[in-house]
């Protein structure tokens, strides 16, 4: 990973994270690919985009035959740096219980991808990237973009990468909705796929959650029509606030009680004011301005209108079991019981088009209190899951390592 070109010590303070969060926006630490006018990417907004940069990160080696390529994707505010530290905020990577020499996603077996979605905040073509049509930050000019979008530019990086067929892609969140867009679209480019946590649409329960947010966002005096860049400024309440109410369905009342329950914040008497009396609103006020150092309000406007508009059985007549038939690619679902954000019913409805459509497929719900966050936590069980399905993948797939005959034997 190259080396960022300022020497802004991210840890030093808010202000320093902010200016590195738009650095990085325009001038990604990662590796990059740019696709000029010769390859532009058509949208479903209509038109086409171009150029565009795709940001990335990859972790262990490809093997001589290719074939052992796992792409991962980010949730709504994740990024490329699934298992190396963030070069805003300096934190370990998102997913680095997971990926790693030994460790579910094994580096030492597997060549592991991850890239920032188009749309994004940390250095794929997004908002706060420049047009240069106009030579200033897109803001609201950019189209719209859907999953569907950043899937066809993960096609165009995988092919820039030389890779034709990819051993898994797997993704949490609204990464499920990307690895599900995948083994639709392209199924013959993907020999397994891991939905955690996911939806084959989103409720009008998130999308309402996630208009509250972009609201929030807009009605920041500081927004200014998306022309906040022009402003230098940020509209760090809103932004601040969507944060706010978006991590509450992250978590799950249980995880909440625990955690919380009726604590005041430094104090054994009430106040009988509107400050942050208790721990939850401190934890929740302190989650909103750590956001807001980090990710792009515009960015959060686009990413969130990308869920609202995933609904894959709407690409095939309403019929989610089409979007599979005759697939080929192995399907390993995972839920978590205490996740009300994308509910165990909700991954019911895929393993039911998934078995209707004559597919692959193994389902197991986690028992966890930790909500929907679960699956960026330490959860043995849940390692265990995503281990066993990957280790069966290798051997139908020639993956596998020698030693594991043996390990299996003792």
């Amino acid at each position: 990973m190259n080396s960022p070109t300022d020497s802004t010590d991210p840890q030093t303070g808010a202000k320093s994270r902010e200016e590195r969060a738009h650095h990085e926006a325009r001038s990604p630490s990662s590796r990059s690919v740019t696709f000029g006018a010769d390859k532009p990417l058509k949208l479903d907004a209509g038109g086409e985009l171009t150029p565009f940069t795709i940001a990335y990160e990859t972790y262990g080696h490809l093997n001589e035959e290719r074939s052992n390529a796992i792409l991962v994707f980010h949730a709504l505010t994740g990024d490329q740096y699934a298992a190396s530290p963030s070069p805003v905020t300096g934190k370990d990577g998102w997913w680095s219980t997971m990926i790693g020499a030994g460790k579910p996603i094994d580096t030492d077996r597997y060549f592991v991808i991850c890239s920032n979605v188009l749309g994004g905040c940390s250095g794929s073509t997004g908002p706060a990237s420049i047009n240069p049509a106009t030579g200033k930050a897109y803001g609201l000019d950019l189209p719209v973009i859907t999953v569907s979008d950043m899937v066809r530019a993960q096609t165009m990086l995988i092919d820039h990468l030389g890779i034709d067929k990819l051993f898994s892609v797997i993704g949490g969140s609204m990464g499920g909705m990307q690895a599900m867009q995948w083994a639709a679209s392209y199924p013959e480019r993907v020999n397994s796929a891991i939905l955690i946590a996911t939806a084959s649409h989103h409720s009008s329960q998130n999308i309402a959650f996630y208009e509250v947010g972009r609201q929030a966002v807009m009605a920041d005096l500081d927004w200014h029509g998306g022309r906040y860049y022009d402003h230098g400024i940020t509209p760090r309440k809103g932004l601040a606030v969507a944060r706010m109410a978006a991590h509450v369905t992250y978590m799950s009342e249980q995880s909440l009680q625990s955690k919380f329950g009726r604590n005041l914040q430094n104090s054994t008497e009430k106040a009988f004011s509107f400050d942050a009396e208790f721990e939850i609103e401190s934890y929740l006020h302190h989650q909103g301005m750590t956001f807001v150092d980090r990710f792009d309000a515009n960015s959060y406007l686009y990413v969130t209108r990308a869920m609202d508009y995933f609904d894959l059985a709407a690409d095939y007549d309403g019929q989610l079991a089409k979007a599979f038939m005759g697939t080929k690619t192995r399907f390993c679902v995972v839920s978590f019981t205490s996740d009300w954000h994308f509910p165990t019913a909700a991954s019911r409805t895929i393993v039911h088009a998934l078995n209707a459509a004559g597919a692959s497929v193994s389902f197991v719900e986690i028992d966890s209190d930790k909500g929907h966050d679960a699956f960026l936590l330490e959860e043995p069980e849940f390692f265990d899951a995503i281990n066993g399905f990957l280790h069966s993948a290798d051997r139908s797939n020639g993956l596998a390592d020698p030693s594991d005959d043996a390990k299996d034997r003792q």
